[in-house]
Parts: structure tokens; sequence; C-alpha cells
């Protein structure tokens, strides 16, 4: 499969490209830095600029977009992954996996105690930023996945991890390693079941 990783010089997305290529995928990383783990392609440009987009995204199977937010910039997020979406269809590619984060959207009720209303107060910004960005997924028409993990770690995954989709009832964890999120993204990106499904997951 040939993968792009839009945001993928570090985080999440640099150990899904590491993971994807071990496993036998062609990866193309697109970031600002224009770095990318050994063995995989960098690509340097920002994902908003309809060219770099275009370049990185050609020919691709699928596309995960793992970008954090930009200082001063807001709704960073949400720009990318617009940016990106728009060049997937002008492409004709459809499988997109994104990262969000745990209280996004409807998922609050997914988060442990009281941690709900402490991710709420602190991380408000950054989850109007992930909110546009799920809008702008969910209404792509795109094959897509919209994944979102609790708290997140440099720590050695276990090999297990927890998912719940809102409406489950279904509790999860506080933290998940950056390693067994990216190796869940990987596997999510072939599963059929995981299209138009909004995932959250922890240890």
């Amino acid at each position: 499969m040939k993968i792009t990783i839009v945001g993928g010089s570090q985080g999440t997305g640099a150990q899904l490209a590491s993971l994807a290529a071990a496993a036998g995928h062609e990866v193309t990383v697109l970031s600002r830095s224009g770095r990318a783990p050994e063995g995989v392609q960098a690509a340097a440009g920002d994902a908003t600029d309809p060219a770099a987009a275009a370049r990185a995204v050609a020919g691709a199977d699928a596309v995960v977009v793992t970008v954090g937010g930009a200082k001063g910039v807001a709704h960073q997020r949400a720009a990318v992954t617009r940016a990106v979406i728009t060049t997937m269809q002008e492409q004709g590619v459809r499988r997109l996996l994104v990262q969000s984060s745990l209280g996004a959207g409807d998922s609050g009720s997914q988060l442990p105690g009281p941690l709900g209303f402490i991710t709420k107060a602190v991380l408000a910004k950054p989850l109007a930023d992930h909110n546009e960005q799920e809008a702008a997924v969910t209404g792509s028409g795109l094959d897509w996945t919209i994944v979102r993990p609790s708290g997140l770690n440099d720590k050695e995954p276990t090999g297990s991890v927890r998912t719940h989709v809102v409406g489950d009832g279904g509790k999860l964890g506080g933290s998940i390693p950056r390693r067994g999120l990216a190796a869940f993204m990987l596997r999510a990106l072939t599963d059929d079941a995981a299209i138009g499904q909004a995932v959250g997951i922890s240890s």
C-alpha cells in the first residue's frame, strides 16, 4: 500500500511511518520541516499549500493526518485536514484516517471519571480545532476513520488496547503509548469495518 502521512515528522505520525515502512508499505511523510524517519520518503511543504498537498497525495492508496496545533495559528488541524480532503477529492483518493482526540465531538462520555471535566476546561481550544477537523472529515464523502486517543505517552506499548465507539457505554483509560496508537492506526487502514467509525482508544 502507498501511504501518505501528513504531519509524520515526529510523534505518532513518525511512529506510524516507521511501522508502515517496516511492514513493506511505501510511505511518504509531508511536513513543514521535511524530516521523516529512516526508510521513509520525506516531502517538505505546508499541507495547506495545494501544490505541496497534491504532490504528496499523488498516487496514494491512503492518507493519514496526524498534525498537531501550530503556535499562533488558530485551528491549524482543521485547516490542514480540509486542504488534504480537497486534494484527495480532486485526485480520487478515498481512504482517509485522521488522528483526533478523546473529548472531541461526542466522545466526552468515554473519558474516565473527572477527566472529562478537566479535559473540556484545559483543552477547550485544541478540542474546538478537533471538532472543526472532525466535521470536515465526516462531511467529506471519503472512506474515513477518526481515531480519538486519550492522553499520549512514550512508553513501550503493552500490545493490548481498549477501543470504544460512542454509544457502547465503554470508558477509556488516561493514556496510550504513541507506538501502540500507531500500530492500531496501521491495522485500521486495511480494515473495512473501521470505515465511517470514530474510535476512542487507550491502553
